[in-house]
């Protein structure tokens, strides 16, 4: 620098320059305001450049993604669920249809068949008096018992004695035979005491085969149908059922 203020060369080789140092600090005042404008400016640009960044490279890839694919999982959810509920499949609050009962295998095999103790009666259809009669019908509301006559039964003294039984618990007792048997079942009934009013023809053999009774077989019917109780009747002994026909009576 020359003294007088003009512009030199540095001794060091640098380019030359005009310097000036004003008396008061405050001259400066300005300068330093846009020095500052300058950073802030620069700061601002920094800040603007890193939250365009990721949206300018690969950063937001994945985000985007994820999102996309959480948000496709909870619209098909929703379809399947809004789908399910116009069928009217169960479990869902809108299905009007009762409820579904299953059984447990255990219960479904301890309940007695038709046929057997505590079990219905098989359903069949007998004639009596030449007019057909279903047996639901006979057993509905009072309590019966059904002698099965077998072909060839010398069965004449006990039949007797169950008629006797029957009559005195005030439980009917009806003769019941099929086909080419009717003929000695009309018999017995008339050696028995009976009434020709309770002797059944069963047209199709349905107790016959449910029972296959190889002697004179007894079946104690509750009201309503159900079977209470079966006996074999041997030829030779008196038929010890007056106790059970008089729980029948009482019970119907």
């Amino acid at each position: 620098m020359n003294v007088g203020g003009d512009p030199g060369r540095d001794d060091s080789g640098l380019p030359p320059v005009d310097v000036v140092i004003p008396d008061d600090a405050r001259e400066l005042d300005r300068d330093v305001q846009a020095y500052h404008r300058e950073l802030r400016a620069l700061r601002r640009r920094q800040r603007a450049r890193r939250l365009r960044g990721p949206l300018t490279r690969d950063g937001m890839v994945l985000p985007l993604l994820a999102g996309c694919l959480i948000l496709a999982l909870i619209t098909s959810t929703l379809l399947i669920m809004f789908a399910a509920d116009q069928t009217g499949m169960p479990g869902l609050p809108n299905h009007t249809a009762g409820p579904v009962v299953r059984q447990h295998p255990a219960t479904a095999r301890s309940q007695p068949r038709t046929g057997q103790v505590g079990g219905p009666l098989p359903a069949a259809l007998l004639a009596i008096g030449g007019k057909p009669v279903s047996l639901s019908t006979i057993t509905a509301h009072v309590p019966s018992v059904l002698a099965l006559i077998p072909l060839a039964c010398r069965c004449a003294s006990v039949l007797r004695q169950l008629g006797a039984q029957a009559a005195r618990a005030h439980v009917p007792l009806y003769l019941v035979g099929t086909g080419a048997g009717m003929k000695q079942v009309a018999q017995l009934a008339v050696q028995a005491r009976q009434s020709s009013a309770r002797v059944a023809d069963d047209t199709r053999n349905v107790l016959g085969r449910t029972y296959r009774p190889s002697g004179l077989t007894a079946i104690l019917v509750r009201p309503g149908g159900s079977v209470a109780s079966i006996a074999r009747l041997p030829a030779s002994q008196r038929p010890g059922l007056e106790a059970s026909m008089r729980q029948l009576g009482s019970a119907g």
